[in-house]
């Protein structure tokens, strides 16, 4: 045997890593990703809440919105149960290519891959059909968007929950603030006015409301409930 002979084998294609992905989609596209930085397990944990504690009696339906590279979707994958279904949405190309990659290396989405689904798609373009999901988790950075798109959304998941069923999401601490000291008049606006939005599907629907400390930054993390159906006297 030739010790002085050397086997060389194609390196693989390196690839950022999660945390590093996030920051440069942040960098490079601000206003869709809307962080600095991934979910953290704690904000995670508590958006999959109403996950855990839904009574098993058939098969869940859930739907996250805005994966990112993933921090939420690990958590949901390890509540989600054999017959339960989980549709992950996720229109960034670079974030998609690295969820795509996790369900084959990542314990907790390969053991939960015959369960989930991932859609390479805006939420805004994905048909929804009615009360077809038990939960819904979102983490769209919606201070970015638009008044009127933010209502769109919400009015769009709570039509897409089943009757009783829940929807999560976030909103970071302190941005106001933020935005009021360093943003045009105009920015202020919009932003007050996404508020409102919310805060008016909150009034109606919320059921529980949680601060998570431990994100960078720190979040509050909203449940709202969809209405049961009416029921008309006999």
């Amino acid at each position: 045997m030739d010790l002085t002979q050397t086997t060389h084998r194609p390196s693989a294609p390196w690839r950022p890593s999660a945390g590093l992905a996030f920051l440069q989609e942040a960098t490079r596209t601000q206003r869709l990703t809307g962080a600095i930085a991934p979910s953290s397990r704690r904000l995670a944990t508590r958006l999959a809440v109403p996950l855990r504690q839904r009574k098993p009696s058939r098969p869940a339906a859930i739907l996250e919105v805005g994966a990112g590279t993933g921090t939420v979707t690990r958590a949901l994958a390890r509540l989600v149960g054999p017959a339960d279904q989980l549709d992950v949405v996720e229109v960034n190309p670079s974030f998609v290519r690295i969820l795509t990659d996790s369900m084959e290396t990542d314990p907790d989405l390969a053991g939960a891959a015959p369960q989930i689904r991932i859609v390479p798609e805006s939420i805004t373009d994905m048909h929804l059909a009615p009360h077809s999901y038990d939960v819904i988790v979102s983490c769209l950075p919606f201070a970015n968007f638009e008044p009127d798109v933010v209502e769109s959304i919400f009015e769009r998941y709570l039509s897409a929950l089943t009757p009783g069923g829940h929807l999560t999401y976030f909103r970071y601490l302190g941005t106001q603030v933020a935005r009021t000291v360093f943003s045009s008049r105009t920015e202020i606006t919009r932003h007050r006015a996404v508020t409102a939005v919310m805060e008016d599907f909150e009034h109606r629907y919320g059921v529980h409301r949680a601060t998570v400390w431990g994100n960078l930054p720190p979040a509050q993390v909203q449940t709202l409930r969809a209405p049961a159906p009416r029921t008309t006297p006999p």
